[in-house]
């Protein structure tokens, strides 16, 4: 029986590549179906589950990582600090430092991770920046002693499980759990292993419940005792009910597994199914409804670490420990139920779970309830149960039992307490929803049919819209329409009147009907709806599906225009070329029916453009529609003809139709229109104004020209001028202005526009004489055409608009006019007049430059001083009164040192000329703007004093770099002896003579700057040294000594001793600077300085000899004169500074005596080093307890120890040891162990009671005892095997077995345990050990695996027993290898079969004969996974078994491919075969060819012709025409009949009747024959018989085929031979076969027998044709199309609109099928005429 679970194995880590250490809690992580995360040494694996196990390695250091359930987000941990990476956008996330170490983490949603620390729970949210938020504490049941191997917070997210485990008692392992409620803030512990949340659907219940499933186990419980797994709802609001509990239900533990317990527990949201994976293996699988154990078994050897649900499927995946398989549990949901009734026995969980999820198998149990349930009476119970069964009781005689149990009094009738039921579970089926309806609809309660047919609770039919048609169409249309009755949708459609939803609706599900007929007969009854309907055939999806033009003349027929044009507009409207006649037809029954405006409205929307415009234009302007008319005309002439009307017509409509027509046609018709008078005038205008850019402006003003319109032409242009970019246009607007007298126009476009040509309009307007010359101002003004106006207006005595000109319109091109007055020779007073009207406004410079060219600057005089008066400050104007003053000599002085005005750059090269000393003035007065002219006229013409004066006030080191580096550097070394002049006046006269401190200071600088250092000390030694107020300036003593330092060395040290107020320090440090190196001058300096009568403050002396002493140290290297300085100072900061630079030259004994004197130790890691380099023990003792004085450092406390250690002190080590000290004595243990000082070390290790190291030193001093006393309370692995392999090497056996068993203990260091026993060849010994450590209570794996591999070398006696006793607890794989090389395959193959590897079992017995046991090889054989080795078992028993090969293929039957073992058995010869025989026999039911080949062989070699041919008959799958071909030729005539048999079977009935005929097998000639059905085979033979004179055999085939022989023929055959009495039976029978045939024939063709009541039902069928008689329309799928009907007379004796040549400008159109081409049906009989 098939298991409730299907277990199978995903992938295995360890093949794609990841180590075995990885693979366990903590490195490896699965969180969801979807991503592995493996962490390795140095990196990090990736496993996409999504992607076919793609891997994925990426360089990260890492301690652990885990990839986010949902998104490519993975966080990793290092330590204390979190990351997370998102690596689909390849960025950091977040990140953050817990404050302490992490124990275990998770992802609890796709944006929330939860940190557990030692002692809480936080969570970090991604949808914000914020750091982790504590959540809660741990419980003090989860004490640091506790694992925590999982957390879950429940979908709502208001509850948290936290749990671990921890070590009992008698090696038990306890589990713990830490219930919290997030919305109340309290905790509750729970005593278990595993928990989980789950969301499930409870019965009777409209709200989800959201429980709590956990496992239970005290640990004060009784060995016996079993677990329990609990279920309770946790959250329930208690207003809605009482929470959903059930009671705690045991756990059925195995015998085996006493000790066993829980490592997760997963739920399946699908099915609500919780699984409980165990450490030993074991999976439990519960149902979350009923809390029961529905199964339970062991899956795997392994421990499972790490488990995750698929939500799409409900399965589990989990890793195996090291192994890293990854298996994936899944629910068989075919099997749950049949195992449940049959395994477990509980019915009522079956019946329960199978109608839950939907599954098979309790189709029994549901009946046998149900029946129970109806014989009890419970009509409630049974149809709650037939409602939960599924589809299994929902059958028509379920609905029978409850019709026929009678109702109770007061209550509802059991059916209706049935289908009540039903309704709340969910939905009717057919005839259920039919059962119900009857008696809804027979009470008259429709409306709720419509309520449930609304919520979708009935399933539609056919025949449930046949019951609710009679009551409401509307409703049957809804059920027709879901349940897809089309004809009865469509039924509804025409009964309610909606006949344009039949079209779309018929089209969308693809169903055929006979459109015509319907139109045809809604034409007579129902002209609105046949429209309607017309209308959704033409538009149907696909293309029309009626024919347009019949269906338009069948509408006119019945003088329908309106309809007719309604339809035309529904089916023309796609605009197709193809329907251009029926586009010109619908606008032509219009125009001429009487109805333009419908015409009018159909152009209007423009949608029809393919009509015969031609033809419509002449029909709209018979209608007097003359804008339709000439919007369809396109020659001019006709256009012209339609625009004799055009003051009918819309001046807008006139305006636009002009953008329709070329440039040309647009000319001719405005010049057309312009000729017929002034009324068209207005609208010619507009029409300029909009295409004035398509027809050009010439054009236009040439027609308003030749019309004299210049009224028109100046509005024309008047529109357009504003925007227009043509000078043409610009300059006939000007034109048509001033010939209309408009001069204010002209004015402004002279003033505003830049496009027309100014040489053109000055031109036209001086030529025109203007009385108001304002025009021709504005173009002269604004095209600088300033002379030629001045000279028109003073020609023509237009002085006045001179001055307007110049005062008002322009004053600023007053200078251009007086020039050109002074050129025509004007008064002088007209020009002195017009310049005082200007004023101000005229500008002077330009003005005054045209009177300096023409030499009239003095006529100017009166209007600058005017404006000088008038408070101008312009320079131009006090320039120019200057040059006239000093022309004058007018004071001119006092004018350039009063004047404030002026512009030196101008007035000063002005004055060169003239005076020299007035350009100094000038220059001097610019303020440092004119400098370089200063300059220079002051070394041209010898104004030294002047200009040095001049350098010293103005303190601009900028002019003085200019003065003393100009000559220098042009000149290069040569002295210049303007400078030097200029120099001797500064340092003479200027200098000396000046008070201020900035002007020596900034003078000083200056020749600083220009690098004079000789000139400089001169300058400042006068200042300084001869007396002056500035003797004790510091900064000119600063600078003195500075400038002697650079210039002259030699002078530095007398500066130093006659001067004391200088800045000693600087001054110091420069001197000792690498530029200049004056060492004897700096330490001069900090000696005097270091004296108190220069400083009086005690530190600041002891700076200066700390200073002194580092010239002589740092830069001079003389140590013993700086120890002699130091001696003589007797300051600590000099002997501290004394050290440092003895230790830097490397005399540690020196400087440790300096820093003695100076008692300063803060240099004490530089000594420690110089101590250590130079081993100067016994000197570094003082040094080191002089500074534990003042520093309690570790590193002192430290070295001490080691200086102690190094002489040999121990006495003194053990006293520092045991007093109180900073010392790091783990680090200088270490290192005296390292260095060999294993005493003071052991020493040392035992005062920190580093028992490991400790064991290290007694092995180094030989004490072994004392080692293992170490290494027992170390209890380390790494020292635990120094130990081991020490005693080994002692030979101290029982001391190293002692330790070894301690090492065993762990896997990973097995190997190097064994190995070293081996490289020193106690294989005795190792044995033993190994054999102590499998009765270890911890003993694991790695033991029993390699005291197999230890037997397999050293005792292979044991290895059997030892592989049979402890198999499960070895690694197979490792010990069959070890079998293997040592030779020992009955193990091996044991090993492997017990490990399920059946293929390498098989190989080692077909390649190790000693390993061979058949009833082992049979056994294993059937199991294998590799086919392959199936076929190469075949071979072995072939060639070394083949007594026993019969056996072999019996027992592979069913497992292996007999076609290849056939071929095989070819390969190998035929006695194979032959030995094969049984075996091809027993498999031929498979009819497979090769076997059916092989078998007819063997049969034919044997001569066994009655096996073939029942082979033959039973099995057709073989080559049978070669097999005939074979055997056609046989000698024995059984084989040749076959052969015939054969062909005949193939249907070569030539082959099998020619290859009978030789043999003279006649009856199989006959039969083959007959069989063949063939007249012409048949015949063939009849003849053949005839010629051989077999006259029985031409009886027998006639007799035999008679079916197929034609009497004629036989006739014929008998008549020519003279075999009358031989063909006579067959004529017989063929005339009695003939005779009946005619009788049957007459019987069905008579007339029927007329009776009375057959004229009525005549009638009443006419009566249903074509409409009449008011009946159903036909819908049924018909070929007919609209016939045509009469010419239909109109109201009032007329014949209607002509449509007598509606159809003949193209060819007749096939309508629907079957109609003919007019349309109309044909008639019956009629054929096509050829």
């Amino acid at each position: 029986m098939s298991v409730p679970v299907i277990f199978n194995e995903a992938l295995n880590l360890q093949q794609l590549g990841v180590p075995e250490a990885s693979i366990k809690h903590g490195s490896t992580s699965m969180e969801s179906d979807k991503w592995i995360v493996c962490v390795e040494p140095n990196q990090v694996t990736l496993i996409d589950l999504q992607n076919g196990a793609q891997v994925t390695r990426r360089p990260i250091q890492a301690e652990a990582a885990i990839m986010n359930p949902v998104t490519n987000v993975l966080a990793l941990r290092s330590g204390t600090t979190v990351q997370i990476f998102n690596l689909d956008a390849k960025a950091k996330v977040k990140s953050h430092t817990v404050p302490e170490p992490l124990v275990f983490w998770k992802w609890t949603s796709v944006g929330n991770l939860a940190l557990v620390t030692g002692t809480a729970v936080y969570h970090w949210s991604l949808e914000d920046a914020n750091p982790p938020v504590k959540v809660f504490d741990r419980h003090q049941t989860l004490g640091p002693n506790t694992q925590i191997i999982n957390y879950k917070v429940s979908p709502d997210g208001k509850w948290c499980v936290l749990g671990g485990i921890s070590a009992g008692v008698g090696g038990t392992v306890n589990g713990n759990m830490q219930l919290y409620s997030i919305d109340k803030r309290v905790s509750q512990p729970l005593e278990g292993h595993a928990a989980s949340f789950a969301s499930i659907k409870i019965l009777g219940r409209d709200d989800p419940a959201q429980v709590l499933v956990f496992h239970e186990k005290k640990a004060a419980s009784q060995p016996n005792d079993p677990p329990k797994l609990f279920v309770m709802e946790i959250g329930r609001d208690p207003s809605k009910g009482a929470p959903f509990r059930l009671p705690p239900t045991a756990i059925p533990v195995p015998a085996d597994a006493g000790s066993d317990f829980p490592v997760s527990l997963c739920v399946d949201g699908k099915n609500d199914i919780a699984y409980i994976l165990s450490k030993m293996g074991y999976v439990y699988m519960f149902d979350i409804h009923s809390g029961k154990t529905m199964y339970r078994a062991k899956v795997t050897q392994d421990t499972v670490f790490v488990t995750c649900p698929q939500e799409s499927t409900g399965a589990i995946f989990g890793i195996t420990v090291r192994k890293g398989q990854v298996f994936r549990i899944q629910l068989n949901g075919q099997a749950l139920v049949p195992y449940i009734t049959s395994t477990l026995r509980d019915n009522d969980l079956a019946i329960k779970v199978a109608a839950r999820l939907g599954l098979p198998g309790a189709e029994n149990l549901y009946a046998a309830e149900f029946e129970r349930a109806i014989g009890s009476g419970n009509v409630a119970e049974a149809a709650k149960l037939v409602a939960s069964s599924g589809n299994a009781l929902r059958t028509p005689a379920t609905i029978a039992r409850f019709q026929q149990i009678p109702a109770q009094p007061g209550q509802p009738q059991p059916v209706f307490q049935y289908f009540s039921t039903l309704l709340e579970s969910g939905r009717l089926n057919e005839q259920e929803s039919i059962e119900l309806a009857k008696p809804v609809l027979q009470q008259g309660r429709p409306q709720l049919m419509e309520k449930w047919l609304k919520d979708d609770k009935l399933q539609c039919s056919e025949s449930l819209g046949d019951l609710i048609m009679p009551l409401d169409a509307a409703m049957a249309l809804s059920v027709y329409l879901r349940a897809e009755c089309h004809a009865k949708a469509i039924q509804c459609f025409v009964q309610r009147g909606e006949y344009d939803k039949i079209v779309p609706y018929a089209t969308s599900v693809g169903f055929k009907m006979d459109y015509s007929t319907m139109l045809s007969q809604l034409l007579a009854t129902n002209p609105q709806g046949a429209l309607d309907l017309a209308k959704g055939l033409v538009s149907a999806e696909g293309g029309p599906l009626i024919d347009i033009q019949a269906t338009a003349e069948a509408f006119l027929s019945s003088n329908r225009v309106q309809e007719t044009t309604a339809f035309l507009l529904e089916a023309l409207k796609d605009n197709k070329a193809e329907h251009a006649y029926l586009q010109t037809k619908l606008l032509e029954i219009n125009l001429i029916g009487g109805a333009p405006q419908v015409a009018d409205a159909i152009m209007q929307q423009g949608i029809l453009t393919h009509y015969d415009r031609p033809h419509i234009g002449k029909l709209c302007e018979r209608a007097g529609m003359w804008q339709r008319a000439a919007e369809h005309y396109t020659e001019i002439n006709d256009i012209k003809r339609v625009f004799k009307n055009s003051h009918q017509m819309n001046p807008e409509f006139v305006v636009s139709y002009f953008g329709k027509l070329n440039r040309e046609q647009s000319i001719m018709l405005l010049k057309d229109m312009m000729g017929r008078g002034p009324q068209n005038m207005q609208v010619c205008v507009e029409v300029a104004k909009k295409y004035h850019d398509e027809l050009g402006s010439e054009q236009l003003v040439e027609v308003f020209e030749q019309n004299k319109a210049n009224e028109g032409l100046y509005y024309y242009l008047g529109a357009v001028v504003n925007f227009s970019e043509d000078a043409f246009v610009h300059f006939k607007y000007i034109q048509a202005s001033c010939m209309l007298g408009q001069f204010k126009e002209a004015e402004r476009v002279c003033r505003d526009s830049n496009i027309y040509v100014p040489e053109e309009v000055k031109a036209y307007l001086k030529g025109a004489k203007l009385a108001d010359p304002r025009p021709l101002i504005h173009v002269c003004d604004r095209f600088d055409f300033v002379d030629e106006l001045t000279e028109y207006l003073y020609l023509n005595s237009l002085l006045q608009y001179v001055e307007v000109y110049v005062t008002k319109v322009s004053p600023t091109k007053t200078p251009q006019v007086v020039g050109k007055l002074f050129d025509l020779g004007a008064n002088e007073d007209f020009i002195k007049r017009i310049l005082m009207a200007v004023g101000t406004a005229c500008p002077v410079d330009e003005l005054v430059e045209i009177a300096e060219t023409r030499n009239r600057l003095r006529l100017l005089q009166p209007w600058l001083e005017a404006g000088v008066a008038t408070g101008s400050t312009e320079a131009g104007t006090h320039n120019a009164l200057g040059k006239i003053y000093i022309t004058l000599n007018r004071d001119p002085k006092a004018f350039l040192l009063n004047n404030m005005f002026y512009d030196p750059k101008v007035l000063g090269p002005y004055c060169e000329s003239l005076d020299p000393q007035l350009a100094f003035i000038a220059y001097k007065k610019g303020a440092g703007e004119c400098d370089e002219q200063l300059i220079l006229v002051s070394l041209t013409h010898g104004l030294y004093r002047d200009l040095a004066k001049y350098l010293v006030e103005r303190q601009d080191l900028e002019l003085w770099a200019k003065v003393l580096n100009k000559e220098t550097e042009s000149q290069g070394d040569e002295e210049d002896p303007q400078q030097r002049q200029l120099i001797d006046q500064i340092v003479e006269w200027a200098l000396p003579e000046s008070t201020n401190a900035d002007e020596v200071s900034c003078t000083v600088k200056a020749f600083m700057a220009a690098d004079l250092p000789g000139e400089l000390i001169v300058l400042l030694e006068r200042i300084i040294l001869q007396g002056s107020d500035f003797s004790d300036n510091k900064n000119l003593q600063n600078l003195l000594i500075l400038t002697a330092i650079r210039a002259d060395a030699t002078r530095v040290a007398g500066y130093i001793d006659q001067l004391d107020n200088f800045d000693a320090k600087d001054i110091a440090l420069i001197c000792v600077s690498e530029t200049h190196m004056l060492y004897e001058e700096g330490y001069g300096i900090y000696v005097k300085f270091s004296k108190p009568e220069y400083t009086q403050d005690k530190d600041d002396q002891i700076e200066m000899q700390v200073l002194a002493i580092g010239v002589l140290v740092d830069y001079m290297k003389d140590l013993d004169r700086a120890k002699t300085y130091a001696t003589q100072c007797d300051e600590k900061p000099v002997w501290s500074k004394l050290g440092q630079a003895q230790l830097e030259e490397k005399f540690p004994a020196d400087a440790i005596e300096s820093f003695i004197a100076a008692e300063d130790p803060s240099e004490y890691m530089k000594v420690i080093d110089a101590a250590n380099e130079g081993e100067i023990w016994v000197e570094f003792i003082p040094f080191l307890k002089m500074a534990r004085k003042t520093l309690q450092e570790n590193l002192i406390d430290t070295e001490l120890i080691y200086a102690y250690a190094k002489t040999g002190n121990i006495t003194e080590l053990e006293v520092f040891v045991s007093g109180p000290n900073v010392a790091n004595i783990q680090t200088i243990g270490d290192r005296c162990f390292s260095e060999g000082l294993y005493q003071a070390a052991k020493i040392l290790f035992t005062n920190i009671n580093n028992n490991s190291k400790l064991a290290l030193c007694h092995i180094h001093l030989e004490e072994y005892r004392e080692a293992v006393a170490a290494a027992t309370k170390a209890n380390n692995v790494s020292t635990w095997k120094h130990v081991c392999f020490a005693c080994l090497r002692a030979e101290e056996f029982r001391l190293a077995a002692t330790c070894g068993l301690e090492v065993i203990k762990y896997p990973d260091h097995v190997d190097e345990v064994v190995g070293y026993y081996s490289d020193l060849g106690y294989f005795t010994q190792v044995v033993s050990l190994f054999e102590q450590g499998i009765g270890l209570e911890d003993a694991h794996i790695g033991i029993f695996t390699e005291l197999g591999v230890l037997y397999t070398k050293h005792v292979p006696d044991k290895v059997m027993e030892h592989c049979k006793v402890f198999f499960t607890k070895l690694n197979v794989s490792k010990v069959v290898r070890a079998c293997e090389r040592a030779r020992l395959f009955p193990p091996a193959v044991y090993l492997y079969m017990q490990n399920k590897e059946h293929d390498s079992a098989v190989k080692i017995m077909i390649e190790r004969a000693p390993a061979w046991d058949n009833d082992l090889f049979l056994d294993s054989i059937v199991k294998v996974r590799n086919a392959e080795i199936m076929y190469k078992a075949v071979g072995h028993y072939l060639n070394l078994q083949p007594m026993l090969f019969t056996r072999l293929m019996e027992v592979l039957e069913d497992n292996i491919d007999h076609s290849r073992v056939v071929s095989q058995l070819r390969r190998t010869g035929d006695w194979a075969l032959q030995l094969a025989h049984p075996y091809l026999k027993s498999v031929q039911k498979y009819d497979l060819s090769p076997v059916n080949e092989a078998l007819n062989e063997l049969f034919v070699d044997d001569e066994d012709y009655e096996a073939l041919r029942k082979s033959i008959d039973g099995f057709k799958n073989f080559n049978m025409i070669a097999l005939a071909s074979k055997l056609s030729t046989h000698e024995l005539l059984e084989f040749r009949r076959i052969s015939a048999y054969v062909y005949r079977c193939h249907k070569k009935w030539s082959q099998s009747i020619e290859l009978s005929k030789n043999d003279r097998m006649w009856k199989d000639c006959i039969d083959t024959a007959n069989e063949s059905a063939d007249p012409e085979i048949i015949e063939g033979l009849l003849r053949f018989f005839c010629e051989t004179s077999e006259k029985e055999c031409f009886c027998a085939a006639l007799y035999t085929c008679y079916a197929h022989i034609s009497p004629d023929v036989a006739l014929e055959l008998g008549w020519i031979n003279g075999y009358h009495h031989f063909v006579m039976p067959f004529l017989i029978n063929t005339f009695r076969h003939t005779n009946q045939r005619l009788k049957n024939l007459e019987e069905l063709t008579a007339p029927p027998k007329e009776d009375d009541g057959a004229p009525d039902s005549i009638a009443q069928t006419y009566g249903n044709l074509a409409g009449f008689g008011g009946g159903m329309l036909m819908l049924e799928n018909g070929a007919g199309g609209i016939p045509m009907p009469t010419q239909v007379p109109m109201a009032g004796g007329g014949t209607g609109i002509d449509m007598s040549s509606f159809g003949v400008p193209q060819q007749p159109q096939m309508g629907a099928p079957g109609m003919m081409p007019n349309g109309s049906m044909p008639q019956q009989g009629m054929m096509p005429q050829m």
